[in-house]
């Protein structure tokens, strides 16, 4: 796993990163998607990370909560099923609370 440092101080916070996923890949892969970054923390992640989903790859990672809290100043929810969206060319993120199937 590749690890590279995110800017995430010089993130804007949104709201249409999601919609923006779901028009591009659809429904089905969109989730599928989100499901994998789930995965990816449920396997090497731990109570202080939190699942990252690039918006423009479909790439997956996990960033530390308390970096995304610092830069950001954002809540974030506790509990399963809290992933990060993150478009890098733009520097925009969306947090989200997906409920688990």
């Amino acid at each position: 796993m590749d690890v590279f440092d995110l800017d995430l101080s010089a993130c804007k916070p949104v709201n249409h990163l999601w919609p923006e996923l779901v028009e591009r890949l659809g429904l089905d892969r969109s989730a599928q998607a989100a499901q994998q970054a789930l995965d990816l923390q449920g396997m090497r992640g731990h109570a202080g990370t939190l699942p990252l989903l690039l918006l423009e790859t479909c790439g997956v990672g996990l960033v530390e909560r308390s970096q995304l809290r610092q830069a950001t100043g954002l809540p974030l929810p506790e509990g399963e099923g809290v992933l990060l969206l993150f478009s890098r060319p733009r520097q925009e993120l969306q947090l989200l609370q997906l409920e688990r199937s």
